[in-house]
């Protein structure tokens, strides 16, 4: 057995040896279809509905709010876990491929690639989630208070993603004038990315019970 076997979750991105200047100075227009797909996909919106009298002042306010499918699906998984001890295959596909075409996104956002996020394709963004196998490897329980274990790292990410912004911005610069990113830059954001990964695992993919490490690496 390994001392130290890998975690449920795992990102590699491929250095890119050269990057494209222009594609990297336009890169916050570049990624807004993309990121629009992504948003439609994955995030949750609040509809507004006001009813107007007959003078045309708004009497009543009505508020919908709807979760995207993604956060519907996690939420669903979580009650199988609990109720059933079963993770369906299906949802399971869906949310890892959602996954890698999340991490697509950060990292063409991040300019750690030139390659415009792909919906199907790896790509140089390497990422791999362990299906697993709930009844022995997952306790029931679990899904109930992971959300609440996994704070610290919430705060820790918070501060770490301030920083990665602020490296990407450094990366940036060095890109338009070098064609290269600096790989100091790079393995950071990465280890940043790697990390927000296995606590997505933990709290809210729900792959596995092994406690995410506080590591880069």
């Amino acid at each position: 057995m390994l001392d130290n076997p890998e975690y449920a979750a795992r990102l590699r991105i491929d250095y890119p040896e050269k990057l494209d200047q222009l594609t990297t100075f336009f890169r916050i227009i570049w990624i807004i279809p993309i990121a629009i797909i992504l948003g439609l996909i994955s995030q949750t919106g609040e509809t507004v509905t006001n009813t107007l009298n007959q003078t045309g002042e708004i009497v009543s306010t009505t508020r919908q709010t709807v979760g995207g499918l993604a956060s519907g699906l996690l939420a669903a998984t979580a009650l199988m876990i609990v109720f059933r001890q079963r993770y369906p295959r299906w949802w399971f596909d869906f949310s890892r491929e959602l996954t890698r075409f999340a991490a697509r996104v950060s990292a063409y956002l991040f300019l750690l690639t030139d390659q415009y996020p792909s919906t199907v394709d790896e790509q140089s963004v390497h990422l791999e989630i362990d299906y697993p196998d709930v009844k022995s490897g997952l306790n029931r329980w679990m899904p109930l208070l992971k959300w609440l274990l996994a704070i610290p790292h919430y705060i820790i990410l918070l501060f770490l993603f301030i920083v990665a912004v602020f490296a990407a911005i450094c990366a940036w610069f060095a890109i338009l004038v070098t064609g290269r990113y600096p790989r100091s830059l790079f393995d950071f954001i990465v280890g940043v990315g790697r990390w927000s990964l296995r606590v997505d695992a933990y709290a809210f993919l729900l792959v596995t019970d092994r406690y995410p490490p506080f590591s880069l690496n």
